[in-house]
Parts: structure tokens; C-alpha cells; sequence
């Protein structure tokens, strides 16, 4: 009854769901790749009402034993994303989860809609520097088919929640892929667009870090304001 493969049946059972029900395992995409599927699944009219998201839970050492002698960890255990001093991330534990319909179906049954989700997309990176680390012309790539299943221009966009886990490497890595997709987007320069990373407030939540994320945008949308992110002093000279 622990089987990776029955989390996400767990809950079929007990709430008694006949809809597609599987658990997805991509690391720290984990959760959006399933806001992704559960889309899809809705577009197809696979079914009507879809719930997505994503649990991490530190139950072991031995993992945070691992990252911590590869370097990935930060010493005081807190993300310092997009910071000087950025120097590794801290885990965080947690739970995330949204119910998705269609948007003509929640409007006609009176539904509170927090946020609409215009477009989502997924890729790999393929053949990269190190398998662990981020890709920029991948991420380019992803966020322009993003903006395309949107149909959104760049230029519009006035807040990015990104994935920021406060590393030396990953940060400049994923500023710079971002500004040559809104570049690449009809992005000129000349507007404002917030970016920060939920991550410096609650951890880093492993395969519930993305759907985290996703709360936090939608919650900054439907109160009309931009969470501040912690710890930052001065930019990383790297960005």
C-alpha cells in the first residue's frame, strides 16, 4: 500500500474518483507537470473537475545527508534566490494542491475562480553541461511554448514566479533563459515584470515546490499583490 504507483489511487478511493489517477515522478516538476496533465485531461474531456499538486514530507536523513556533501544545501538551510550570497538551497516540507475545471464550467456553476491557467507546456533538456544542472537555451525554448499555448506575449506578463532555489549556478542559468524568451516573446525592454521565488519563504518543497508556486501566483493575482521573497541583499553579479 506504499507503492509510489497507488499515492495518487489513495485518493481516488477514498473520495471516490473514476478519472484518470496517476502519480508523476520529474523531480522538482513533479507537481506542475501533473497541473499540466490534469489540463490536458480537461481539455480532452477526459473528465470534468481535475485535482493536481504535490506532497514532500522529510521522513529520512539520508537524502539531506546526499545534497548536503555535494553542495547543494545551504549552510543556514535558507534559499538566498537571485542573491549574492546565494550558496545552495534549504528544504522545506509541505503539501499543494488546486481543483481545475474549465473555465465555461466553473463560471455557469458559480464557482470562486482564483486564476485561469492560459497555456502550460513541458520539455527536457536533452544533452546539457551536467544532468543536474539547468539548461538556458532548453528553458528559452519551454517558456516561448508557454507563451504560444497561451497565447500571450511576453511583453504582458508582469510577474514571474521562478523555480529560484538559490544556487551560485542556477540562478544566473535560469535569468538569463528567461530573458531571452521574453526577448525572443515581443518583450522590449522598456516594461516592469516582477520576478521571485516562493522558495525563499517556505523551502524548497521537492515534488511540491511547482504547485506552491502556483498557489502563491494565484493567490498574488486574486489579492492584487506581490508577496515579497526573502533574503535578498544585492544581486548576484552573475544575473
Amino acid at each position: 500500500g506504499t507503492l509510489h504507483s497507488v499515492l495518487a489511487n489513495r485518493l481516488s478511493h477514498f473520495l471516490d474518483l473514476h478519472g484518470p489517477s496517476l502519480s508523476i515522478d520529474t523531480a522538482c516538476s513533479s507537481s506542475l507537470v501533473a497541473v499540466h496533465l490534469a489540463c490536458q485531461s480537461l481539455r480532452f474531456g477526459e473528465c470534468d473537475t481535475a485535482l493536481a499538486g504535490g506532497v514532500s514530507l522529510i521522513a529520512a536523513p539520508e537524502l539531506m545527508v546526499a545534497m548536503s556533501k555535494v553542495g547543494f544545501m545551504s549552510a543556514d538551510g535558507r534559499c538566498k534566490t537571485f542573491d549574492a550570497s546565494a550558496n545552495g538551497f534549504g528544504r522545506g516540507e509541505g503539501c499543494g494542491l488546486v481543483v481545475l475545471r474549465r473555465l465555461s464550467d466553473a463560471l455557469t456553476d458559480g464557482d470562486r475562480v482564483l486564476a485561469v491557467v492560459r497555456g502550460s507546456a513541458v520539455n527536457q533538456d536533452g544533452q546539457s553541461t551536467l544532468l543536474a544542472a539547468p539548461h538556458g537555451p532548453a528553458q528559452e525554448a519551454l517558456i516561448l511554448e508557454a507563451l504560444d499555448s497561451a497565447q500571450l506575449d511576453a511583453a504582458r506578463i508582469g510577474l514571474v514566479e521562478a523555480h529560484g532555489t538559490g544556487t551560485a549556478l542556477g540562478d544566473p542559468i535560469e535569468i538569463a533563459g528567461l530573458t531571452q524568451a521574453f526577448r525572443a516573446g515581443g518583450a522590449d525592454g522598456n516594461g516592469f515584470c516582477a520576478i521571485g521565488s516562493l522558495k525563499t519563504n517556505i523551502g524548497h518543497l521537492d515534488a511540491a515546490a511547482g504547485v506552491s508556486g502556483l498557489i502563491k501566483a494565484s493567490l498574488a493575482l486574486h489579492h492584487k499583490t506581490l508577496p515579497a521573497s526573502l533574503n535578498f541583499r544585492a544581486p548576484n553579479p552573475k544575473l
